[in-house]
C-alpha cells in the first residue's frame, strides 16, 4: 500500500497540473543563438523560465516560468508560426523570415524585437559568380528551404526559379550538383566562403518578430495585451540603452 500511494498522488498532481496549465498563455520560442537574446527581454517583464530553458541540450519542449500564467515551448522556428497561427501557443517569437515563407493570416505581428539579425540571399559558387550576371538569369534551379519566398522574389525579376526543398545544408547542394544556387539565410557569411559560396544578392533583411493569435488577442486580450506592451517597451529600453 505504501508504494501505491505516491503514484496516486502523482496522478492527481498531474491532473490538477494539466487542468492549470491549459489556462497559461504559452509563448513559443524558436530553438538556437536566439534563446540568450530572448531572455533579457523576458526578464524585462518580469518572466523567468526555469533554468533548463536556457539549456540548448536539454531535451524538453515545454517550460515553466516564476508565473503561474505563464508557460513556454522551445520549437523549430518553423514550427512556432505554426504552433501560434492553429491557436496551440497564443504569442511567439519568429523570424520575419519565416512569416514571409508561410503568410498565415491567423497571426498579427505587433512587435519588431530588433534581435536576430540576418538576412535571406541568394548565394552561388565562387566559380561561377566570377562571370556570371543576374540580369541575364531566365532560369535557376535553387535549393532552399523558403520555395515561397525564392519563387516570389525570381518571379518579380521575371524570372522562372524551380526550387529544390531542403531543411539543411544548403551549402552543398551545388557541389554536389543537386542545383546551381541556394536561398539561404546570411549573417557573418562564414559558412558560405566556408562551402565555396558566396553572396550575390539580397532578398530582404531580417530580424524576429512577437507574433499573436489573432483569435486568441480578442478573446483573451486582458492577458496578452499587457504582455505585447510589456515586450514593446522592453524593445524600446534596449534601443534607447544602446544609443547611449
Amino acid at each position: 500500500m505504501t508504494n501505491r500511494r505516491p503514484s496516486v498522488v502523482s496522478r492527481a498532481a498531474l491532473f490538477y497540473g494539466a487542468r492549470a496549465m491549459s489556462d497559461q498563455i504559452i509563448i513559443a520560442v524558436p530553438k538556437g543563438r536566439i534563446l540568450k537574446e530572448v531572455l533579457p527581454l523576458f526578464a524585462a517583464q518580469g518572466i523567468v523560465p526555469e533554468p533548463a530553458f536556457g539549456d540548448e541540450d536539454s531535451r524538453l519542449l515545454r517550460f515553466a516560468t516564476n508565473r503561474a500564467d505563464i508557460g513556454l515551448i522551445r520549437v523549430r522556428a518553423f514550427d512556432v508560426a505554426t504552433f501560434v497561427a492553429h491557436g496551440a501557443a497564443q504569442l511567439g517569437i519568429v523570424g520575419s523570415d519565416v512569416l514571409m515563407e508561410f503568410d498565415y493570416s491567423e497571426l498579427y505581428a505587433p512587435v519588431d524585437l530588433n534581435i536576430g539579425h540576418c538576412r535571406i540571399s541568394v548565394a552561388e559558387p565562387v566559380a561561377l559568380a566570377a562571370n556570371d550576371d543576374p540580369r541575364e538569369w531566365s532560369h535557376v534551379r535553387v535549393a532552399t528551404k523558403y520555395p515561397n519566398i525564392t519563387r516570389r522574389h525570381f518571379e518579380a525579376r521575371g524570372v522562372q526559379a524551380e526550387c529544390v526543398k531542403l531543411n539543411g545544408a544548403m551549402e552543398i547542394a551545388p557541389v554536389l550538383g543537386l542545383s546551381s544556387r541556394i536561398v539561404d539565410l546570411v549573417s557573418t557569411g562564414s559558412t558560405l566562403k566556408a562551402n565555396g559560396l558566396v553572396e550575390i544578392e539580397k532578398i530582404a533583411d531580417i530580424s524576429s518578430r512577437l507574433i499573436v493569435n489573432r483569435a486568441a488577442f480578442k478573446t483573451r486580450a486582458g492577458e496578452i495585451a499587457p504582455l505585447v506592451e510589456g515586450f514593446r517597451r522592453a524593445v524600446g529600453n534596449t534601443d534607447a540603452a544602446s544609443a547611449r
